[in-house]
């Protein structure tokens, strides 16, 4: 995997390049926790954080500036303790994501809950592997449905006398409606279908630029990330075509992808914000 490139200058208080130790040391997260069961996909405050975040403040301070400057509206300040620790998280913990969603000032609605999805994604190991596990495996074995029950079992199994059976369930439920959020579901009771998937290419081209800068575990092309939109290794030749900004080529099983741009904030703004 390539190496992150400096971002594009930024505009305005707080928007700021990104110095390529932070890129380098993106990663994506491991450590196993239960953030997801008091914050989920979270589209509209995320796009506010986007909006409104100086990160010029600390952290710490983050929460009480946000309350003062009305960042997400009439929430509490304890309300906006818990927001604000996901967000650090989902978009701080990857610069050239955050000084890209900044710099465009408005991200076309359609992307918003995808970028989100990747974001959650990135930040919380338990809703990466049901997104890009789970639910690519059910419908790759031509399953069509989902339901709380089953999720909840897939929960305890994950670490069997973790979680009480009450806490699964809570679990199986904020990951379906996370994932209702993200498209990936439909409906709101059991049994929840697997829609037929839909992403934009650019949402792919996101993906791919923002993982260039990322380290993970599994390739560029054979990640959580992209199987959860439906992309495997076996046909991502067919979508890399039409993704903007990348070049792709496979000789003997080995791929090569030649980057248009030299990282995510130069690319987005070419071909994200064509689209807002």
């Amino acid at each position: 995997m390539s190496g992150a490139s400096p971002a594009a200058s930024p505009r305005g208080t707080g928007r700021r390049a990104v110095r390529p130790a932070e890129a380098e040391s993106a990663a994506e997260a491991t450590i196993v926790h239960t953030r997801i069961l008091r914050c989920m996909l979270a589209v509209v405050d995320s796009y506010a954080y986007w909006q409104h975040v100086d990160r010029d403040v600390p952290v710490k301070d983050r929460a009480r500036v946000a309350f003062e400057r009305r960042w997400f509206g009439t929430k509490s300040e304890a309300r906006l303790r818990t927001i604000m620790t996901d967000m650090v998280e989902r978009f701080d913990a990857y610069p050239e994501a955050l000084t890209l969603l900044q710099e465009l000032g408005t991200v076309p609605a359609a992307l918003r809950p995808l970028i989100c999805h990747v974001h959650t994604q990135l930040a919380d190991p338990i809703y990466r592997r049901f997104s890009g596990e789970l639910l690519p495996m059910r419908r790759a074995h031509g399953l069509t449905t989902i339901d709380r029950d089953t999720v909840a079992r897939w929960i305890e199994g994950l670490e069997p006398g973790r979680w009480s059976s009450t806490t699964c369930i809570k679990f199986a439920s904020n990951l379906l409606a996370t994932a209702l959020d993200a498209g990936l579901v439909s409906g709101r009771r059991d049994p929840r279908k697997l829609p037929a998937l839909a992403v934009p290419d650019v949402m792919l081209g996101y993906v791919l630029y923002l993982l260039r800068g990322v380290r993970i575990e599994g390739s560029i092309t054979d990640n959580p990330y992209l199987r959860s939109f439906g992309v495997t290794p076996g046909n991502f030749g067919s979508f890399a075509a039409r993704i903007p900004g990348i070049r792709f080529a496979e000789l003997g099983g080995v791929v090569d992808l030649t980057w248009a741009d030299p990282g995510l904030p130069a690319w987005g703004l070419r071909h994200v914000g064509a689209t807002a």
